[in-house]
């Protein structure tokens, strides 16, 4: 089955169809309900290449967290396809998804979602645990690394009760790179922070993008979201 999901994704590209490393084509979202159907995602096609920033905008309502969630394989569409990194989504199974996730996202949260009984570096490892990668050793040397990277390495062992709201989410942040995925995926990151701690964890998303991660940022500041390399704006469901 695999296989041949593989042999469709390498076929797409072999006959010239876009090889973004974010392909969503015609996607459709209808949720039903005791109350009829809503329609949160109306046909939105939706490219990204590798190494961009992009910021997606849009009211309550209007469609972010839907589309994260396709993109991100949380959800599956109604209609269309989603292929994020050469993979179908739309076609994998739960635990494909969930191999595929390890592998290719790194997701930030608005509310950090660190665990409280770990230390900031352990709460690093964690994701380098669940996906067997490298030894105890290694684990702890890269989670210094990434720590090091965002500013914290003098908080490497503290708690998260321990450190301000800016330095979770940059722990937060270093937890999202500890498997180097290519992607990483940001829900709010900032709508918890003050303005001054906002506009240093963007720079560090900048800094990132830089540095060859694409990133995928879902923002209701608009001013913040303008000094994305782009920016997609929703509304009801479409990208207007």
């Amino acid at each position: 089955m695999m296989f041949n999901k593989l042999c469709k994704a390498t076929r797409k590209t072999a006959v010239g169809q876009p090889d973004a490393l974010i392909d969503l084509e015609d996607v459709v979202k209808t949720y039903q309900s005791a109350a009829g159907s809503f329609c949160a995602l109306r046909g939105v096609s939706l490219e990204i290449d590798a190494g961009e920033f992009v910021a997606v905008i849009g009211k309550s309502g209007s469609g972010k967290s839907t589309l994260l969630n396709m993109i991100t394989g949380i959800d599956r569409p109604t209609e269309g396809e989603v292929w994020v990194n050469g993979a179908p989504l739309h076609d994998l199974n739960e635990d494909q998804l969930a191999v595929w996730r390890g592998r290719n996202l790194g997701i930030v949260f608005q509310f950090f979602q660190l665990l409280p009984m770990l230390s900031l570096a352990e709460n690093v490892m964690l994701p380098m645990d669940l996906a067997d990668y490298g030894t105890r050793r290694q684990r702890r040397t890269r989670a210094l690394q990434l720590l090091d990277q965002v500013g914290l390495t003098e908080h490497a062992d503290k708690l998260p009760s321990a450190v301000s709201g800016g330095q979770q989410q940059r722990a937060a942040i270093a937890r999202a790179l500890a498997t180097d995925p290519p992607i990483l995926v940001a829900d709010e990151p900032t709508g918890n922070l003050d303005s001054a701690t906002a506009a240093a964890v963007f720079a560090l998303f900048e800094q990132l993008a830089s540095e060859g991660k694409t990133i995928l940022m879902v923002t209701h500041d608009r001013e913040l979201a303008t000094c994305a390399a782009r920016a997609i704006v929703l509304a009801d469901g479409a990208i207007v």
